[in-house]
């Protein structure tokens, strides 16, 4: 068995030279929620060096908010700046001798998209048109999946380690309890039943089906890194492989 993990960097954490030793899949921030040029040249030489595969994290304009304020925003507009922010990724990964694998989209971007086709459908148009062998990252299931597939785009479907799940298999909004997952054990215990088994237990109890490709790790997180190490160690007893 194998599973990618990935982790979201550049967004300001002191740990994201560790955790890209410990990840496959690294979704560098492109400035609009965090991160600028020199925040994307380090992590992209971070993930060269560690062989980790480096992917776009695009967002809504949302400097302030961390990009996780709601937006409605134009599909045109959204496919300029998802266009704009892939575009300054791969110019530096690009002089850096490296190329860009995926996109991922961030916060709010990616989670309105879950629901919203309109805008799954700029996100896909953009990354098609920018590079249609680009592997497009979204929530298992979620209308952004489905954009990608019309695109004919290859898709990885995540599932979040330290995230409360819905009965439809759609993510705890942030604003709602439950919305996060702080115990560690139960973390580890609910990837790895998303990962071994396809499902997730909801908040309310429900079992819901999952497609578990890729595992996120959110960098920012105040026990990043020592939850990344616990559950590279509980992979490799269970000899599931960690790869792009």
């Amino acid at each position: 068995m194998m599973i990618d993990l990935n982790a979201d960097v550049g967004e300001g954490c002191e740990s994201d030279a560790e955790l890209l030793t410990l990840v496959s899949s690294a979704n560098i921030a492109c400035g609009f929620h965090a991160g600028d040029a020199q925040t994307m040249l380090t992590c992209v030489r971070d993930a060269l060096k560690n062989g980790v595969a480096i992917g776009a994290h695009p967002s809504f304009p949302d400097r302030e908010n961390f990009g996780r304020t709601a937006m409605q925003l134009p599909p045109e507009s959204v496919y300029a700046q998802t266009l704009y922010q892939i575009g300054a990724l791969a110019a530096v990964v690009k002089a850096e001798g490296g190329a860009l694998r995926h996109v991922k989209p961030h916060g709010m971007l990616y989670n309105q998209a879950a629901q919203d086709g309109a805008l799954a459908d700029a996100i896909a148009k953009a990354v098609h048109a920018f590079d249609p062998t680009l592997i497009l990252v979204g929530l298992a299931g979620s209308e952004l999946i489905r954009a990608a597939v019309r695109y004919h785009l290859p898709t990885r479907e995540e599932v979040f380690a330290d995230r409360g799940y819905r009965a439809d298999g759609s993510l705890v909004p942030r604003s709602l309890p439950g919305a996060l997952i702080e115990n560690e054990s139960q973390a580890l215990a609910q990837t790895l039943e998303m990962v071994q088994r396809a499902r997730v237990q909801s908040i309310d109890g429900q079992w819901a089906q999952v497609n578990a490709q890729t595992v996120c790790l959110h960098g920012d997180g105040e026990h990043a890194l020592a939850f990344a190490r616990r559950l590279r160690t509980a992979f490799e007893a269970l000899k599931i492989a960690v790869c792009a």
